[in-house]
């Protein structure tokens, strides 16, 4: 990892490279990207088919997973997974359940009525990767907010493992969180299946969920035909620390985030220079037991770097700058600090709180703004998944008070048809000369 004396310069030329590292899609994925979506466009199942054979290797004997075969990888799971996953779920829906929005009516003395109706999206895609990535969490994560919106149907697409069959972890979450239709595709081609509709697979509404260069690039091309969460970037980790967390869990928690890829970025921001050498240490000793040991260590050679600052003030500016996916908050009394970090996907306070807590766990939404977006995104939740309508009211006398306001900015815009609009309703039916 690159170390690093905060100065006002050398910290920020590295936090370009970062930037750098989240630039444009390379054209030629791109190009790629838009021949699928287009062939899909044109010949939905069979394009869909035609590139699972080229990408997966193998047909699925089916292409909508049947009920039975969902419900048989339930019975079969290992009960202490399923347990997890139940646990899991318990402290999402807890958690997500106080962001629901409510509709709202309110009537005014003049007879007027104004009010906000809100209801979860008709029909949400779910783009969940299979073979060695595979995560059950992200079913989790994004399924169950889904479900307390009031989405009517979840339908999930998940590329097939190699002999053609699907991931049982991946049936088991879905299983449990209520998802309402598999189906067996992956990479742009399964992303754009969702966005326009095949023979088979139904047109959604949204489209959530990660997945490789392919299936951003999709998503981001696709964006306008259908609603999608956000473009994802590599993987991050902000650590601020003062030196009062023991280096053992600072060392694992950079790995944590170093392990998802090559790309990954794990940042140690620290005001206790003393700290660094126990850190690389113990990155050094824990790493050498970990199975995703070559990735974590290139990682964290090209986009790892220890900050030393002066000031807790400075590293809190610094984390604002960043606006990392992930913050963890190492101070001695976190809860001090909280409330001045502005920028940052979910914030993760004290020694006892890392961040693979938040991955699986704890409730929040780990589905979260990366590449510095967290300055205007936020995480997912149910107000993804909802939309909203307001609705007017308004008697004629009530009208008639308003009127004069009204023409008058209309015509201030230009629009003299608007104007009528209202002029219309206070005279005997014809026009009026705006």
């Amino acid at each position: 990892m690159k170390k690093i004396y905060a100065n006002g310069k050398d910290e920020y030329a590295f936090f370009a490279e970062l930037d750098r590292r989240n630039g444009e899609t390379d054209k030629k994925v791109t190009a790629a990207v838009s021949e699928i979506i287009e062939n899909v466009r044109e010949r939905g199942d069979d394009a869909v088919r035609e590139y699972t054979l080229k990408f997966d290797g193998k047909l699925p004997p089916y292409y909508e997973v049947p009920r039975d075969v969902i419900n048989d990888a339930l019975t079969e799971a290992d009960s202490a997974f399923t347990d997890a996953l139940l646990n899991c779920i318990e402290n999402i829906r807890e958690f997500h359940e106080k962001q629901k929005t409510r509709s709202f009516i309110e009537t005014k003395e003049n007879g007027v009525i104004l009010g906000q109706r809100v209801r979860g999206l008709e029909r949400v895609g779910l783009y969940v990767p299979g073979g060695t990535a595979a995560y059950p969490s992200s079913v989790l994560m994004n399924a169950v907010p889904a479900k307390i919106a009031g989405v009517k149907e979840i339908v999930m697409i998940t590329p097939p493992l190699k002999d053609g069959t699907p991931n049982k972890d991946i049936l088991v979450a879905a299983a449990l969180c209520g998802v309402d239709r598999v189906f067996l595709a992956g990479g742009a081609q399964a992303v754009a299946a969702l966005a326009f509709g095949t023979q088979t697979v139904p047109k959604v509404d949204k489209i959530v969920g990660p997945g490789n260069i392919y299936v951003a690039t999709a998503k981001k091309l696709l964006y306008g035909t259908v609603d999608i969460d956000m473009i994802a970037g590599p993987s991050e980790i902000l650590v601020l620390s003062d030196g009062s967390c023991d280096p053992r869990f600072i060392a694992a928690d950079l790995m944590s985030q170093a392990e998802h890829d090559v790309l990954a970025s794990a940042v140690l921001v620290t005001t206790d220079e003393s700290e660094v050498d126990a850190v690389m240490s113990e990155i050094e000793r824990q790493c050498a037991a970990l199975s995703r040991r070559e990735i974590i260590e290139k990682s964290l050679e090209n986009y790892g770097a220890v900050i030393i600052c002066k000031t807790k003030q400075q590293a809190i500016e610094m984390a604002n700058r960043f606006a990392p996916e992930h913050l963890e908050l190492l101070f001695e009394n976190p809860m001090e600090y909280v409330g001045r970090i502005d920028n940052a996907g979910s914030v993760f306070l004290g020694s006892y709180a890392p961040e693979p807590l938040g991955d699986y766990f704890a409730g929040p939404n780990h589905v979260l703004p990366t590449s510095g977006t967290a300055r205007f995104f936020s995480p997912l939740g149910v107000n993804s998944f909802e939309k909203r309508s307001s609705f007017i009211y308004y008697t004629e006398d009530a009208l008639r008070e308003a009127s004069g306001d009204i023409v008058t900015v209309a015509q201030r815009e230009g629009l003299t048809a608007h104007a009528n609009s209202i002029t219309i309703r206070n005279s005997t039916g014809e026009p009026s000369e705006i």
